[in-house]
């Protein structure tokens, strides 16, 4: 079985890059911004033994990368996304354009992107990402994290091709695991006044409450910002004081498909980590179709 080599861009902790290194890609870089992003990634070792540069896409010609078959970009959602707030921060708005640029200048066998499905709706970007000259493309929007996880994530794919290739929507995984299977029974979980205040309902906005007993229960997205306000998002748990908490950081990663031996630390904003990262068992599948494409 021929391993095609990979480049991840704004990778994020790797969540993409688990999962197309499980389907059997060969990962060979990994790039963030974001320190944390990065330290994460080297922490787990045992998943990561390819290079994982801390650094900007904007700084990195594309001839000094080394060369692969396949470059993925995940590149950030905020602009795209229906609840932005834009003001202040790196909206993708230049970011896109970097990541073309190193796919018009070295020009891989396939390229992966995957965001948000409000990405459509630019048609800049969206010209820029399919109309490359020599390149096939197929987009699957929306697919849902829901086919493999208990947990609802609609998001964007788009996978470029040298060559004409055709690839199915990924259908739902009949054995995937239920809601209640990935709660803690003794959660390290914190519960902040706030948190008992919007139980409350001293906030405007109820919590998304769901009960991992309930057979078809699903969670709802998980965000990067449960790590500012982990009121927004609770499961019922009759151990708790209040009949319910917020998620623990396992149960987080659980529900993105990391492994339990994955490696994040007991700290808030590994709530941004995960809520930030593609869920493993769709960057498995983006591999799985990248592996049919080599083979």
């Amino acid at each position: 079985m021929y391993r095609p080599t990979a480049k991840g861009y704004f990778s994020g902790c790797g969540g993409m890059e688990l999962g197309i290194m499980q389907a059997g890609v060969n990962m060979i870089q990994s790039l963030d911004l974001d320190i944390e992003a990065t330290d994460c990634m080297q922490m787990n070792r045992n998943y990561f033994s390819h290079a994982v540069i801390n650094g900007d896409i904007k700084d990195k010609t594309v001839l000094e990368q080394p060369n692969s078959e396949i470059i993925v970009g995940t590149y950030p959602c905020t602009k795209y996304s229906a609840i932005a707030d834009i003001h202040g921060t790196r909206t993708g708005d230049d970011l896109f354009l970097h990541f073309f640029r190193h796919i018009a200048i070295e020009q891989p066998e396939m390229y992966i992107v995957e965001n948000v499905p409000g990405m459509k709706k630019f048609k800049v970007v969206m010209e820029a990402m399919t109309k490359l000259p020599d390149y096939y493309v197929n987009i699957f929007c929306p697919i849902d994290a829901a086919n493999w996880l208990p947990q609802r994530r609609k998001r964007l794919i788009l996978i470029g091709t040298r060559k004409p290739f055709n690839i199915n929507s990924p259908k739902s995984v009949i054995s995937k695991p239920r809601l209640k299977e990935i709660i803690e029974k003794d959660p390290e979980v914190a519960m902040p006044e706030y948190v008992i205040s919007r139980i409350n309902g001293k906030y405007r906005d109820k919590p998304i409450i769901v009960d991992p007993n309930e057979i078809s229960a699903i969670a709802p997205t998980c965000v990067a910002h449960y790590s500012k306000d982990l009121g927004t998002r609770l499961v019922k748990d009759i151990s708790s004081k209040y009949g319910m908490r917020p998620f623990s950081i396992r149960e987080y990663a659980r529900l993105q498909g990391f492994p339990d031996d994955f490696v994040f630390e007991n700290k808030r904003s590994a709530y941004k980590l995960i809520g930030n990262a593609v869920p493993v068992p769709m960057g498995r599948w983006v591999g799985e179709q990248a592996m049919r494409y080599f083979n």
